[in-house]
């Protein structure tokens, strides 16, 4: 609260500034420290002072300075929408001409929201229990249900663009795909695992000087994983396949050094529509050993080829390497499962080679490029939400 004297008047005026936002963008929400952070408290600290008109002149400043992407950092950072960004970005380019020097409106005028801040609250507990909760077969909450929810709940009555200024600007909820999850999910031994095996895990291999290597394999298809994009209105895309089966099977492994110092990716692509078997998964543990040159202790899921007698047989001859498995149905432990979902629906989406041979060679080519991203593959690891702390 700052209070400025009036010249003509001993009256003195009481100027009440609004919170300063919180960073929302990637890496102030991680828990590590970084250089950025102070810069984006006080870039928010500073807008906090300034006008409506100015904090989006401001923001389209830093957005244009940035360059590509900038918009988007800069709305995470400074909790204004893109919408405001681009807005102010228009003014700037007209040179500010006929945008008044002051306040563009009076404070606290304007159209108050509909719904109060106590609405606001219950409404997210209520929309938070699922739509199955009243009445509906499937867990999908779309506009038209929020806007029922509110006027049966909450008594007011708002129209679906209103609806979703609630759900995106008040509340920051966005449309999420749903992670799919077995009903044979057995939470309360993930949760030992988590704090009692890997526990284990890890102090093991600490003392064996191993590293840790987490496996996974994944197929990609000449059929693209899809992904909606921007069109004309009424004109879908349409992606044509050559063999929707066409397929190559990959198997990663990302490793982690004794002291987590150091993390590596190492791959390898099956042939053409061919399966991995317990040789061939054999034949990747030799590969990784002869990568790493140090004990390992392989952490992968419970499924048959891991536990075939190829498999076994390496393993009992192999004394440095060590085999432990993953809670049933938890691939969210997995780091290198988030290897195939960052290519698959974060590089590739709607991507639709010509043959297999293209496929294999734009694979390999993603995969070449995660080996020299390690922030990329320690992002992998940190979502696990895994404790490597001794």
């Amino acid at each position: 609260m700052i209070k400025h004297a009036n010249a003509k008047s001993a009256s003195a005026e009481t100027i009440s500034y609004p919170p300063v936002n919180e960073c929302k963008c990637p890496r102030c929400l991680q828990p590590e420290d970084h250089p950025d952070r102070q810069l984006h408290h006080q870039l928010n600290l500073l807008l906090s002072h300034f006008s409506e008109q100015q904090r989006r002149w401001v923001a389209a400043y830093e957005a244009e300075r940035l360059g590509w992407g900038g918009k988007k950092l800069v709305s995470l950072i400074t909790g204004l929408s893109r919408g405001t960004i681009i807005r102010g970005q228009r003014e700037l380019d007209k040179g500010l001409k006929e945008r008044p020097s002051g306040r563009t409106r009076v404070r606290g005028a304007g159209r108050h929201p509909k719904l109060t801040e106590a609405q606001l609250k219950r409404l997210e507990v209520l929309l938070s229990e699922g739509a199955t909760a009243y009445g509906w077969q499937n867990n999908l909450w779309t506009g038209k249900r929020v806007a029922q929810v509110i006027r049966n709940e909450l008594g007011e009555n708002l129209c679906i663009s209103s609806v979703r200024r609630v759900l995106n600007e008040r509340l920051g909820w966005t449309l999420q795909k749903p992670a799919l999850q077995s009903r044979n999910r057995d939470e309360d031994e993930i949760t030992r695992w988590k704090t009692e095996e890997f526990t284990r895990i890890r102090t093991e291999a600490h003392d064996r000087h191993a590293h840790l290597a987490f496996i996974d394999e994944s197929g990609f298809m000449l059929a693209p994983t899809r992904r909606r994009t921007y069109a004309p209105s009424g004109h879908a895309p349409v992606v044509k396949v050559t063999d929707p089966h066409g397929r190559i099977s990959v198997i990663g492994a990302i490793t982690l050094s004794p002291e987590y110092q150091q993390v590596n990716l190492t791959f390898q692509l099956s042939a053409d529509n061919a399966n991995f078997n317990g040789q061939s998964i054999a034949a990747f543990l030799r590969l990784l050993y002869e990568r790493v040159r140090n004990p390992i202790t392989v952490i992968w899921d419970s499924v048959r080829i891991h536990l075939s007698q190829p498999v076994a047989d390496y393993l009992s001859v192999k004394e440095q390497i060590v085999s432990e498995l993953f809670p049933a149905n938890a691939p969210e432990l997995n780091p290198a499962d988030s290897v195939w979902s960052h290519i698959k629906y974060g590089r590739l989406p709607n991507y639709t080679p010509l043959d297999l041979s293209e496929l294999r060679n734009t694979v390999t080519t993603e995969l070449e490029h995660l080996q020299r991203e390690p922030h990329l593959l320690r992002a992998f690891v940190r979502r696990t939400k895994l404790n490597f702390e001794k």
